[in-house]
C-alpha cells in the first residue's frame, strides 16, 4: 500500500493540513515522519544534502525522490536531473511541483534511455536495497546505470546506539524490521537498511568502488561518494 505517497499526496493537496504519517519498528513506539520533511527547500535542508546538491554533476538520477524536492532545486541551478520514484501519488505531486523529467518506476526494474554521471540518494535512500546483500545488487546495478566517470552520492547512519543495552542481532544491526501508518492504515513489514561507514567502504571495495566520506554530523550522519576504482 503506498502510504507515504499519498501522505504525501495529501499534504501537497490539503494546504499542509494531512493526517500523520507514522514509521513503526522493533524498538519501540511508533514514530511520527514529518510529512513537511519532504517539501523542504534547499536553504531549509541540512548541510549533508546541501553539500550533496554541490557534488551533483552532468545528468542526475534523483533515486527515491519522495516529492521531488532535491530533483527541484537541482532544476532550479539549471541540472539535467531525472526524478525517480516507486510511488505513483508521490510522482503526482513531483510532477505538480514542476520537475520536468519523472519517472514512477522501481529502481531495481529501471531500464534507462542512455547512462548518468550522477546517482543521487537522500534521506537514507539507500536504505530502500533493505539488507547487505541487496546493497551488493544495487551496487552493480549502479555501475551499469553510470558512465566510467560517474559518482554515486548518498547518506546514511550508524544506528548501532539503538542497540545499547539488548545487544546486536546475529544479523547485520543496520536491517531494520519497519511499516508504515497512514490514516489507521498499515503497510506491510519490509525491511529499511542503514548503514556504517566503514561497513559500506568495505563492501563498497569488494565490489570495485573507491568511496570517500564526504561530511559527517553530530549525529552518527555521513554523506558519501563512490567512484569506480581505476
Amino acid at each position: 500500500m503506498d502510504l507515504p505517497g499519498i501522505a504525501i499526496r495529501d499534504y501537497h493537496q490539503k494546504n499542509n493540513n494531512p493526517a500523520r504519517l507514522y514509521v513503526h519498528d522493533k524498538f519501540g513506539p511508533k514514530v511520527e515522519m514529518p510529512v513537511s520533511v519532504y517539501f523542504r527547500k534547499e536553504r531549509q535542508m541540512p548541510e549533508l544534502e546541501k553539500k550533496a546538491l554541490q557534488l551533483c554533476k552532468g545528468r542526475i538520477l534523483d533515486i527515491g525522490a519522495g516529492a521531488g524536492s532535491h530533483a527541484l532545486a537541482l532544476q532550479l541551478k539549471g541540472k539535467d536531473v531525472t526524478a525517480l520514484e516507486i510511488s505513483p501519488a508521490a510522482c503526482e505531486v513531483i510532477l505538480e511541483r514542476g520537475v520536468q523529467q519523472v519517472v514512477c518506476e522501481d529502481i531495481f526494474q529501471f531500464q534507462p534511455s542512455g547512462k548518468y554521471d550522477t546517482l543521487l540518494l537522500l534521506m537514507n535512500g539507500i536504505g530502500l536495497c533493505g539488507t547487505i546483500s541487496q546493497l551488493e545488487v544495487f551496487l552493480d546495478l549502479a555501475e551499469q546505470l553510470l558512465n566510467p566517470e560517474g559518482v554515486l552520492i548518498f547518506d546514511s547512519c550508524n544506528i548501532a546506539y539503538m542497540y545499547e543495552g539488548i545487544g546486536f542481532p546475529e544479523y547485520y544491526y543496520g536491517e531494520i524490521q519497519c511499516r508504515y501508518e497512514y490514516r489507521k492504515e498499515f503497510t506491510s513489514w519490509f525491511k529499511w537498511l542503514y548503514i556504517d561507514a566503514e561497513t559500506m567502504t568495505h563492501i563498497a571495495s569488494s565490489k570495485g568502488w573507491d568511496a570517500e566520506v564526504i561530511l559527517e554530523d553530530n549525529r552518527d550522519q555521513y554523506l558519501m561518494k563512490l567512484t569506480r576504482k581505476a
